[in-house]
């Protein structure tokens, strides 16, 4: 499938660091979000760790006869693995750690996606926003369970508070999914620092109204910003059509 793509990360207003990463395949094959935690140094490092990590792992191992699924497993362990061994050189930074979301297009195989703590994958397929990742925090366990109401997950102190990262001992389990895309579609990875400002309907609305992918990036950091932007803001978009290459700015659909 043709895609258009841009990424975009901004440190946000309060925040003298940026420990968000993300990277995009020139071809468009991959595309990578991380959010870090852990201290300046150690949030940075993490993210950055693991977005390299799992490019490595991906264009290595890319042309093998492994599953995407299979392959998008390794390179999440992989990217485990690096940050477990930092903490063992640094143990300054021993409490590090990132989230991560990746999605992969491999030639006419189904895209898959996979994710480990509260970065965020959407799907916006006609006038219809979906949340396709499920957030690895206790809120979102509790809201599941139907202990706290979606407007209480919103201002839980608990929040913050993930179930599941990269930089872990006991992680052993990787949430992957097929993806089902067609064209039209926009796919948004993000971390929380949009999320946590943004709501779903402003989100849609941007990704709806503004067609050209770096024009979108740049509303919702913008959008993040001014409703707070409390926190490191990273958003990547992937509009399914149109030429495999990365989207000009100068020109609005």
């Amino acid at each position: 499938m043709k895609r258009l793509f841009t990424g975009l990360t901004d440190v946000g207003l309060l925040r003298s660091v940026n420990q968000d990463a993300y990277y995009i395949d020139p071809e468009g094959r991959f595309f990578i979000v991380a959010d870090g935690m852990g201290g300046h140094a150690g949030g940075q490092e993490a993210s950055r760790i693991a977005t390299q990590a799992i490019q490595s792992y991906l264009l290595e191992h890319w042309q093998t006869t492994a599953s995407s699924q299979s392959l998008l497993e390794n390179a999440f362990f992989s990217a485990n693995r690096a940050i477990l061994k930092d903490q063992r050189h640094h143990p300054e930074r021993s409490d590090m750690g990132t989230t991560a979301v990746v999605v992969i297009f491999r030639d006419e195989q189904q895209p898959w996606c996979a994710h480990t703590g509260d970065s965020r994958l959407y799907r916006l397929r006609g006038a219809k926003l979906e949340q396709i990742t499920e957030d690895h925090t206790w809120v979102a366990r509790a809201m599941k369970i139907g202990e706290i109401t979606p407007d209480e997950a919103r201002v839980h102190p608990w929040r913050h508070v993930l179930a599941q990262c990269l930089g872990r001992e006991d992680l052993n389990q990787i949430d992957m999914q097929p993806l089902s895309v067609q064209p039209g579609d926009r796919l948004l990875l993000c971390s929380d620092g949009l999320t946590e400002e943004v709501s779903d309907q402003l989100i849609a609305s941007h990704l709806k109204s503004i067609r050209a992918c770096e024009r979108a990036a740049t509303a919702l950091v913008n959008a993040a910003k001014n409703h707070g932007g409390r926190d490191n803001i990273t958003v990547v978009i992937v509009t399914i059509n149109g030429l495999n290459q990365r989207d000009p700015s100068t020109t609005d659909g």
